[in-house]
């Protein structure tokens, strides 16, 4: 198994144990829109971590100049 597998499981398995994927509401109560979501929670979480421990200085270029196309088969939305 590789390491970005292992990382995303760990991660899912986190955001399962606080609901995290679960529907969201503002912080006063209200509900929002429900558009349907390209990327699950436990994904944008694993890209925000990896891009924490790359060379990177900023998510824009990190997300647009590498991840795109790095990740492009293993987050495919």
């Amino acid at each position: 198994m590789s390491k970005l597998v292992g990382l995303f499981c760990d991660i899912d398995d986190f955001a399962k144990y606080l609901s995290l994927n679960g529907k969201k509401t503002a912080a006063d109560g209200t509900q929002k829109r429900q558009r349907e979501e390209q990327m699950t929670t436990s994904e944008i979480m694993t890209i925000v971590v990896i891009f924490d421990i790359s060379h990177y200085r900023d998510f824009k270029n990190y997300s647009l100049g590498y991840a795109f196309f790095v990740y492009k088969n293993e987050f495919p939305n």
